[in-house]
């Protein structure tokens, strides 16, 4: 049986309720949507901005 919080919980892509099979998503197709926004790096984690190694700096 379900919590009333399990049921009230949606698709992070569509909004549908999600399936415990795909959980958080709806789908395989929402769950393959949200993998290829992170591998086309349209999400990203916040963090300071990298400096670049000894030699990416260099001019040739």
């Amino acid at each position: 049986m379900k919590t009333g919080q399990e049921q009230s919980r949606k698709c992070p892509q569509c909004g549908k309720p999600t399936d415990p099979t795909f959980r958080p998503f709806c789908s395989k197709r929402c769950q393959q949507l949200d993998l290829g926004k992170w591998l086309n790096e349209s999400y990203v984690i916040p963090g300071d901005e990298t400096v670049p190694a000894n030699d990416e700096d260099l001019d040739y």
